[in-house]
């Protein structure tokens, strides 16, 4: 189907966690798309869900999802094991794909969703929405500016509590063969916002630990194990030659929030948040040339959201759904796509190949 400017997307939302939280809310407030269908496998959580976002259908499978004439696109915001199938559901049906990152379990997995995607003829977006916040925006267009020239150093901190308290719940998230741990919820992210910002990475070598070991199963209490890690120390080495460190965790009270420096041979800039309940809101940018102090740098007003929300994942959101729109209508999927996805999810395999063997690892090229 080829849509016009004025033409309504129906779109189904898989995910009933982050997806009522950010995906609903955003897709309802895009002009473009109208939500028609909700999923989760217990039909009566489906119809409350329905019911409270006055969404027309509630379905208990992604076939019945992509069976509806009236769904042109699906949404998916399930944990990251769920992904390859409900994906490949959703692809085989020559539906539109919006995927939650981590793309899949392994890049193999991500691959094979691109391949069906292009063979199907159908669009495909990744939620990276850094790319989407003004701040970061301006952020990358100092950079292709040359604020700082020549670039000798790229350090990355992203220290959060969300994790920290041992006493919260095991699930999905403690386990590793299930897509769970740090690496996914916040390498994902960083991963694609480097390529994005500073060009493709060379080879890398990784530490990833499990600082948390053991959490208590919801319904009995009893302490099981947790092998998905919750903190990373990374180096990178970009193409260029830019060294670049990354250190993340999900286990740190009161960490610095997440702060991306660059340092090169004109200048300095730095772009940070301290807000540790949304990853979204609070970010400034500072900058500084020839040695002069630092300053905080104004973000132009063209940049900024039409409107801010309480949850500042959503506006970045719309614009992501905006994005996916724009590819609709034009036949092709625009970054962040599943090929994005993919450059994100090899370089997670290789941090976790590079753990395993305490080894540097060479990062091939783009397939």
């Amino acid at each position: 189907m080829v849509f016009s400017w004025q033409s309504q997307i129906g779109v189904a939302i898989v995910g009933t966690g982050f997806g009522q939280k950010v995906h609903i809310p955003g897709f309802q407030e895009h002009s473009r798309t109208e939500i028609v269908a909700v999923y989760h496998r217990d039909l009566q959580k489906a119809q409350e869900i329905a019911q409270t976002h006055n969404i027309p259908h509630a379905c208990t499978t992604v076939e019945e999802i992509v069976s509806l004439p009236n769904v042109h696109a699906v949404s998916i915001s399930t944990p990251p094991f769920l992904h390859f199938e409900m994906a490949k559901t959703v692809l085989n049906a020559k539906k539109h794909l919006l995927l939650e990152k981590p793309t899949a379990l392994c890049v193999a997995e991500a691959k094979h969703l691109q391949n069906l995607a292009l063979q199907q003829g159908v669009v495909t977006a990744m939620n990276f929405e850094f790319r989407f916040i003004p701040a970061w925006q301006r952020f990358a267009e100092l950079l292709s500016e040359n604020y700082v020239g020549q670039k000798r150093l790229i350090k990355i901190d992203w220290l959060v509590s969300s994790r920290a308290d041992a006493s919260r719940p095991w699930n999905w998230y403690a386990r590793k063969d299930q897509g769970g741990g740090a690496l996914g919820a916040i390498g994902s992210h960083t991963f694609d916002y480097i390529a994005w910002l500073f060009g493709s990475v060379d080879r890398l070598a990784a530490r990833l630990q499990v600082t948390v070991p053991q959490r208590p199963d919801p319904q009995t209490g009893v302490l099981k194990p947790v092998d998905a890690d919750d903190v990373g120390m990374i180096m990178l080495e970009l193409a260029d030659g830019t060294p670049c460190q990354f250190c993340l965790s999900a286990a740190t009270y009161q960490g610095r929030g997440h702060w991306v420096e660059v340092y090169g041979d004109r200048g300095t800039l730095i772009l940070g948040s301290d807000n540790l309940k949304d990853y979204v809101h609070g970010f400034k940018l500072w900058g500084s040339q020839q040695g002069e102090a630092l300053s905080e740098l104004e973000i132009p007003k063209r940049l900024s959201f039409p409107q801010v929300y309480a949850d500042g994942r959503i506006a970045p959101f719309i614009r992501v759904v905006d994005q996916f729109v724009r590819g609709i209508d034009r036949r092709e999927s625009l970054a962040p796509s599943l090929q994005e996805g993919i450059d994100s999810q090899r370089l997670m395999d290789l941090c976790h190949e590079s753990n395993e063997t305490g080894t540097w690892v060479n990062v091939p090229d783009r397939f």
